[in-house]
This record gives C-alpha cells, sequence and structure tokens, in this order.
C-alpha cells in the first residue's frame, strides 16, 4: 500500500536530481498518455522548474502542448517492466493506461494523471512556454506546482534506500531495455583539508 505524503516545493528537486528514469503523464480532453523517459533533471530551486526531453514527435508532447501541463512519477524497480513498455508503445496506438492496467489519480492542483502504485514519487508540472525552445529542441521547461512521494522511500526532503523499500528504489535505463537500480547509499566525510 502506498504511503503517499506531500513533497516542500523546497525539495521537489531531489526527486529526480539523481537522474531516474521517469514516467511522463499527459492529458488533454478525452485523451491521455504515459510515456518513459530518461533525461530530466531540476533547473531551478525557487520556484522549482524541471527540464525534461520529450521528442517533439511524440503523442506525449502533442497532449503537454495542448493542455500545458504534464505529470512526471518516477517508478521503483517494480515498475521496471511498466517503464519499457510504456516507453515502446505508441500512445497514438493505443490507450497504455488501459492496455496495461495502470492506476491513476488526479493531481492535487492540474489535474493531470499521476501514478502511486509502483512509485516513488510523483511532480505534476506546468509547462513554461518557450516557442523558439519547443520548436528547435525536444526539451521541455516546466515549473512543478505539486509533489509527493511514498514517506517508506522519500521523507522530510531525504531519500532513504534500503532493503526494507527494494521495489520502490529508483531506477536508471541503460539502454536495449536494460535497467539498474537505486540499490545502496554511501554517506560521505568530510575530507581534512
Amino acid at each position: 500500500m502506498t504511503q503517499f505524503l506531500p513533497v516542500a516545493l523546497e525539495h521537489a528537486s531531489r526527486l529526480i536530481n539523481h537522474g531516474p528514469t521517469v514516467l511522463v503523464t499527459s492529458a488533454h480532453g478525452d485523451r491521455r498518455n504515459i510515456m518513459a523517459a530518461a533525461w530530466s533533471m531540476p533547473v531551478e530551486f525557487t520556484p522549482p522548474r524541471i527540464a525534461i526531453v520529450i521528442d517533439k514527435n511524440t503523442f506525449t508532447r502533442e497532449l503537454v502542448a495542448a493542455s500545458g501541463t504534464f505529470g512526471v512519477c518516477v517508478p521503483g524497480a517494480a515498475l521496471i517492466d511498466l517503464a519499457y513498455a510504456v516507453g515502446t508503445t505508441s500512445g497514438r496506438d493505443i490507450d497504455k493506461f488501459d492496455a496495461f492496467k495502470i492506476q491513476s489519480t488526479k493531481g492535487p492542483v492540474l489535474g493531470v494523471p499521476l501514478i502511486e502504485s509502483g512509485c516513488a514519487a510523483w511532480l505534476e508540472c506546468r509547462l513554461i512556454s518557450e516557442p523558439h525552445t519547443e520548436q528547435a529542441y525536444d526539451t521541455c521547461f516546466a515549473e512543478v506546482v505539486a509533489a509527493a512521494a511514498d514517506a517508506r522511500v522519500f521523507a522530510n526532503g531525504h531519500w532513504t534506500i534500503d532493503e526494507s523499500n527494494a521495489d520502490l528504489h529508483t531506477i536508471h535505463h541503460l539502454g536495449a531495455g536494460k535497467f539498474v537500480r537505486a540499490a545502496e547509499v554511501r554517506q560521505a566525510v568530510a575530507m581534512p583539508r
């Protein structure tokens, strides 16, 4: 059972700053989609802003451009197969939420579809209009307007990665359907000067 709690926006960047594979959700009218993305990162702290690569030719990009909103869900290791499936299937051909039996909830601010089951966290995002960038590149910029995380793996602004929450460890795409999961945390020790 998920234990999602709101994340203070000042800590939202920590949900993706380590480069996990994410699931991008989008909706406009009665159409919706979900895709996997390997390139996302925080770019500002206050207000929290992110950059994410969403190919201009994808159905997701079409929905994001039409709605001006999207969700970023951080899947845990239990969702590797789902991340691969939604990343290799076009939403123009099928409703991936129905096809892969994905349950979603509506975001608290923008109403975008968000996934909690099997995910470590989510961010609800408002697209920042950058006409030149949008036409020339696949990179999208957005402001994070709400964030939440499963308290078993992220609480009080920090990740806790241990064996008790292995299914929620974030995943990182290596290519060709291969992923690694965040599985070990080491505490840095101050070096003498």
